[in-house]
């Protein structure tokens, strides 16, 4: 056993299979840590949107009847039938920029999703360092054998 192994005699097969199971968790980590962020940020857009559509329904299906029973409502008790009218199409308005407005807050709070996206660049960087630059094993053999630096051809002596 040699001093620099400190009793960790694993062959380079074994290393090689222990990166990439190690590489194979961290990317399925990473899906997992997306699917969760992108999960939660789904909800809050699909509440919103629901709360849109029933502001849009309740627009939409309650203004012809309900303004004509409020408005004929609130003529029959002694204001004109114009004014009844402009009464309850405001009041109509005023509950569906309520509901918008709520519906707005909501989507405002949707994010991407942060964590993912720091982790993924954090991953990247470390794999984009811990790549190999590829060499030529032989010119850097024959370059240190002539006493060259490798890609510059050795110079003769004949003049």
């Amino acid at each position: 056993m040699s001093p620099a192994s400190q009793g960790d005699e694993r062959s380079l097969g074994q290393l090689f299979a222990s990166a990439t199971a190690e590489l194979s968790a961290l990317v399925h980590d990473e899906i997992a840590l997306a699917k969760a962020e992108i999960r939660e940020e789904a909800r809050r857009a699909a509440f919103g949107s629901g709360v849109l559509v029933v502001a849009l329904a309740a627009l939409f299906f309650a203004v012809p009847v309900g303004s004509i029973a409020a408005a004929l409502g609130i003529h029959a008790l002694g204001m004109s039938l114009g004014w009844s009218f402009c009464i309850v199409f405001g009041a109509y308005l005023l509950i569906f920029f309520v509901l918008a407005g709520i519906a707005w807050s909501r989507f405002r709070k949707v994010k991407k999703p942060e964590r993912s996206l720091d982790s993924a660049k954090k991953t990247a960087a470390v794999l984009q360092r811990a790549k190999p630059h590829p060499r030529s094993l032989e010119s850097g053999n024959e370059a240190k054998a002539l006493g060259t630096s490798a890609g510059t051809p050795a110079r003769t002596s004949e003049m």
